[in-house]
């Protein structure tokens, strides 16, 4: 089928989403962090600290970087907040926070909603409890967290094998949180938007016979990535960078992306057509009898388009055009030799 051309300047920036640095449970500072992102191909970092925002915005080793919060109650009901002007408590009450995040003229996003009970390690599993809550958007895929809950510490082969070996146990987003992002977005009219999370600590750990540096900055800015879609290039005005970064993740217009299968600067193609205009990630367009959805990747992979929620096409291929007939919401996932690869936010058809 050939598409009419249709011409739409887009922008493609990779960045890192929930990062700790020493203001809470990280080890870095903003410049060893910055220096990791440059190397890692990022063009801005979005830092969230828990409870915490004494990094203080701007460029560094030109890379932009944002800083939001992790709202951390103790033991459950993380919230990453963005675009907010002051700190806020943590609270046991979630809506209170999430209100309060909106008061300042923020948005956020519930942070690993959904990790493991049954984990055979002694990190506790941070959920989120209520989900009959109005939230802004979900954290749908939490490296750090995907690692721990696949992680075995009851032997020193176990614990070996995950930190050698750490690609082989992610498996990608929970099927619990998947279905309550698609629940979310069939009962609303506008798109909820989803993030990846690298969850990206760097922490040290000494206890063993060699010290070791679980995960470094640059290790983690090479896997998760958000493919930010701008319809307005980043410049050397931290300012606009900033508004267009907030956006862009508010709005959706993100493909989440496991950079370990990827190469540098080569990015997944995801929009709709009409005949009369093409639309990305978190955008709207109207349905007309030349409606068309396209995914063109840089390799074979299996490839799975969901409308509202519920699979309706399946292929192994490196790219494909389906005729689109019903109005609803449509996203896509991908897997690499059966690892989780990509997924992205959905297109409104009107």
């Amino acid at each position: 089928m050939q598409i009419k051309n249709i011409e739409s300047k887009l922008y493609l920036y990779p960045g890192v989403i929930h990062i700790h640095s020493k203001f809470s449970d990280g080890t870095g500072d903003i410049d060893e962090i910055t220096k990791a992102a440059k190397k890692a191909g990022l063009f801005w970092v979005l830092i969230t600290d828990h409870n915490n925002m004494d990094v203080k915005e701007g460029f560094y080793n030109g890379v932009s970087v944002l800083v939001g919060e992790e709202i951390s109650p103790k033991t459950e009901n993380h919230y990453l907040a963005f675009g907010i002007k002051n700190l806020i408590a943590p609270s046991d009450a979630a809506d209170s926070f999430i209100e309060e995040v909106r008061a300042q003229g923020g948005f956020g996003f519930v942070a690993h909603p959904d990790e493991s009970d049954s984990r055979n390690n002694k990190a506790h599993p941070i959920k989120w409890l209520d989900k009959s809550l109005e939230v802004d958007g979900i954290e749908i895929w939490n490296w750090f967290s995907d690692w721990a809950d696949n992680y075995d510490e009851r032997n020193i082969f176990k614990i070996a094998y995950a930190y050698f070996f750490r690609h082989k146990l992610i498996k990608g987003p929970h099927r619990a949180t998947l279905n309550w992002w698609d629940e979310l977005n069939l009962k609303n009219d506008k798109i909820i938007p989803a993030i990846g999370g690298a969850d990206a600590h760097a922490l040290k750990v000494s206890k063993y016979i060699i010290p070791l540096k679980i995960f470094p900055y640059e290790s983690c800015f090479k896997t998760l990535n958000n493919i930010l879609m701008t319809e307005n290039p980043l410049t050397d005005d931290f300012e606009k960078n900033k508004e267009i970064i907030l956006n862009s993740i508010k709005c959706g217009n993100n493909i989440i992306l496991n950079q370990r299968y990827s190469k540098s600067g080569q990015f997944p193609q995801f929009e709709v057509l009409n005949g009369f205009k093409k639309a990305y990630c978190g955008q709207t367009i109207n349905l007309n009898e030349n409606t068309y959805l396209h995914i063109k990747l840089f390799q074979k992979a299996d490839i799975k388009v969901l409308h509202n929620g519920e699979e309706i096409y399946y292929t192994k291929a490196n790219q494909l055009t389906l005729k689109l007939e019903k109005t609803g919401k449509y996203r896509f996932e991908a897997k690499y030799k059966d690892n989780p690869w990509i997924y992205s936010n959905p297109i409104q058809v009107k």
